[in-house]
């Protein structure tokens, strides 16, 4: 019965029925909650849609049979692996309208990390089993550049693909990756819209329109459209604002050859989160000077930047995807894209060090109206990320004596390209303090400027890759896959000098900006994976999966460091990640699918200290756990999703991490739970809702002093009602939070700021369909 924590926003781009699309629930958690169904279509079913060759089908409920990517060649049920795909049914329903939103539908999948103090995270910064997955989010198998929110609003499903992705996709976090699959044009005529309002200020709507050209037989147009204007539910002046298009040509639909041309435009003007001080919450200790503010936390609803603090973000995506069947058993698909995406960014952050003397100061200690905080941390960001790659595949079905095959084969090249222009503040200037329970972000005071400092990335890549599932006749089935990825890194930067991270000016002036890193990188990566799944009984897959992925210096952010201490250094080896899983996957009820997985993953070639100031690649983390999880129906029209996930994360070798010094890896939960469920009445009313957890969560550590080491674990509760009026309309009310819950949702890497999760919140919305 879960979904996720308080959903802020709303639409529904599209109506269908339930579909639930993750692959997670526990068994026997036969939810306690009542229940979401989704609409549905008259005949009760989606119609299919070709995504990279392969047929993606939906039904009624929440589940998926397959994976967009031609790369995996059988279906859920039989591929070795654990993989959730979220659908647009599912997420639609519960008013999600971002990918981070959409995730919380996957165990343990979050945004728990807030960033340094000075280094504040933008966008979707995800943590999959006790690792950071930012940079392995992909669109429709392409890498997707850029330290972004991304809206759902032309997005079909959401792949979450658990363990090491790199035979899949090249380098890549160790512990998975994400796939967004988009909408584009078929031959089924359609309109559909949302309208949706709700709590402090949230504005959204969306439409979805398809339409075949009658003079143009097999060919057609589709237009995804989306506008928004919220208020973060919660949060003084926090604001996403953003509008997007996406136009999808397609031809030759009705035959053996086609071609699509997919465009993507979202222009976002937001007013960014800095969070709040974590002053007074579980686990805060004060510093000289400031036991008077001992049980006197901040209202979480406070801001703390200014008017001025902004996160402008230009996306624009081209693609251009050609298949074409030689036969049903022989298939060819090629995909070109051009993406680029550009953001400027100011986000004030603070710290609270330093006691009565530092950065929180009191004209009088008993009076906590006269306390303020110093706004010392403008975060500034201007960079352009660009991507251009073609993707070449063959998919062939043969057989060799009494053995099938399912042959997956193909080419890539790909360039990325960051470019950076430093910024900084002006003269000296700066911010005047905030006051500590009542901040004013209508102030002047701080001028910046661009500073001259420059860096600029490039990452060229050739890949060939090959995969195979064999099948011994009905029982038993082998999975083998392999790639070569031969890569070439290039990073040059300015900096200014005598500053942090900056060269040293020697005989210029303060100030002066110089060259600070020039660098490149080259290799080869070998990545292979191997499993094999075993059928006792034609609805029974029993499995077992080991996988192996590498990222690189430069490998996740387009950066090099002459710093011994940073991974990114050219003179390191590739950190290398092994997982090996075993599970079981079981229809039950001809379309409930239960999950079991056990997996264990280490990554070697962490980069530690030796106590005495150098730098070896002997570090070892591990991350082991379990994995349940369930989606389809229960009944026709009783439709579920659920997961839950236990994990053990340890340092193997090397020091601690966390600020409490235990041994585990920060900003990943020990448990998690995430479900949601509805039911659909005969007259049109579908009701539902859910349940996420989250546990306790070990922060970074640094020489912070006093602040919470750990995040306290939470529960939240969310629920929602809908209403055929028509054929045409439905109404649709979600509430967010039911019991109001006040939890941390994030927190940075020294404690100092948290974000604060959402309150209780309410989103009307009205889907349209014709």
């Amino acid at each position: 019965m879960t979904h996720i924590k308080s959903r802020k926003h709303a639409p529904r781009s599209q109506r269908t029925q339930p579909s639930l699309a993750t692959a997670t629930l526990l068994t026997g958690l036969a939810l306690t909650t009542p229940i979401v169904a989704a609409q549905e279509a008259p005949d009760g079913a989606r119609e299919a849609t070709t995504l990279d060759g392969v047929q993606v089908k939906g039904v009624r409920g929440y589940k998926a049979e397959r994976l967009a990517s031609p790369k995996f060649t059988q279906d859920l049920q039989d591929t070795p692996q654990t993989i959730q795909i979220i659908t647009d049914d599912l997420f639609n329903q519960q008013g999600a309208t971002t990918l981070t939103e959409a995730l919380r539908n996957s165990p343990g999948v979050g945004t728990f990390y807030v960033g340094e103090n000075g280094n504040t995270t933008t966008g979707d910064t995800v943590y999959m089993r006790g690792f950071d997955t930012s940079s392995s989010i992909f669109v429709d198998g392409v890498r997707d550049l850029g330290s972004i929110s991304r809206d759902v609003f032309n997005i079909e499903q959401v792949e979450v693909e658990k363990g090491p992705a790199g035979t899949d996709n090249g380098r890549s976090a160790p512990t998975g990756a994400i796939n967004m699959v988009s909408k584009q044009a078929n031959l089924h005529d359609a309109i559909a819209a949302s309208l949706s309002a709700g709590s402090d200020g949230q504005q959204r709507g969306t439409g979805d329109w398809n339409h075949g050209f009658a003079g143009l037989p097999g060919s057609a147009l589709r237009i995804n459209a989306m506008w928004q204007d919220s208020d973060a539910p919660g949060r003084d002046h926090v604001n996403g604002s953003r509008w997007g298009i996406a136009p999808s040509l397609g031809f030759g639909l009705d035959g053996d050859t086609r071609l699509f041309l997919n465009l993507l435009y979202v222009k976002q003007d937001n007013v960014p989160d800095g969070g709040v001080p974590t002053i007074g919450l579980p686990g805060w200790e004060p510093q000289a000077g400031l036991e008077n503010l001992i049980g006197h936390p901040v209202d979480p609803e406070n801001f703390y930047g200014t008017r001025s603090d902004h996160d402008d973000v230009t996306a624009q995506m081209a693609t251009l995807r050609f298949e074409h069947d030689f036969s049903d058993a022989l298939k060819l698909t090629n995909t070109a894209r051009w993406g680029q995406t550009e953001q400027d960014y100011l986000l004030t952050a603070f710290m609270t060090t330093g006691g009565a003397t530092g950065n929180v100061q009191a004209s009088d200690p008993d009076d906590l109206s006269t306390y303020t905080v110093n706004r010392s941390l403008p975060t500034f960001k201007d960079q352009t990320n660009t991507i251009v790659t073609d993707q070449l595949n063959l998919r062939a079905d043969f057989a060799t004596g009494g053995v099938e095959h399912n042959l997956s084969t193909g080419l890539e090249f790909t360039r990325e390209e960051l470019e950076t222009r430093g910024q900084g503040a002006s003269n000296g200037s700066s911010w005047p303090a905030a006051s500590l329970y009542d901040p004013d972000w209508d102030v002047t005071g701080l001028t910046w400027a661009h500073t001259g400092a420059h860096s600029r990335g490039r990452t060229t890549t050739w890949s060939a890759y090959l995969f195979d599932t064999l099948k011994f006749g009905e029982r038993f089935l082998l999975t083998a896959g392999l790639r070569l990825d031969r890569y070439d890194t290039e990073f040059q930067s300015s900096a200014v000098c005598g500053g942090r991270g900056g060269p040293a000016c020697g005989d210029n002036p303060a100030g002066t900006v110089l060259p600070s890193v020039d660098a490149d990188v080259s290799d080869t990566l070998f990545n292979w994976k191997l499993g094999a799944v075993y059928k006792p009984v034609e609805s029974l897959s029993l499995y077992a999966n080991f996988a192996l992925s590498q990222q690189p210096p430069g490998g996740s952010s387009l950066e090099l460091s002459a710093s011994a201490n940073n991974a990114n250094n050219p003179i390191y080896d590739p950190q290398e990640a092994d997982t090996w899983e075993i599970g079981a996957k079981w229809e039950l009820l001809h379309n409930l699918a239960l999950n079991l997985a056990l997996f264990q993953t280490d990554v070697t070639n962490e980069v530690i200290s030796d106590g005495a100031g150098g730098y070896y690649q002997q570090g070892e983390k591990q991350v082991k756990g379990v994995e349940l999880s369930t989606v389809g129906q229960l009944t026709e029209n009783w439709s579920i999703s659920a997961g839950y996930t236990r994990m053990d994360t340890q340092i193997e070798q090397g020091p601690t991490i966390t600020s409490d010094g235990t041994p585990n890896l920060t900003y990943t939960p020990e448990e998690a739970f995430t479900s949601w469920t509805s039911y659909h009445f005969p007259f049109g009313l579908t009701v539902g809702g859910g349940v996420r957890y989250s546990g306790e969560m070990h922060r970074g550590t640094d020489g912070a002093a006093g602040t919470p080491k750990t995040t306290k674990s939470y529960t939240v509760w969310d629920a929602v009602a809908s209403y055929e009026v028509s054929d045409s309309l439905t109404l649709r009310l979600n509430a967010y939070n039911l019991f109001d819950k006040q939890y941390v949702a994030a927190i940075n890497k020294s404690g100092y700021r948290y974000t604060p999760g959402t309150p209780r919140t309410f989103l009307l919305s009205a889907d349209f369909r014709f």
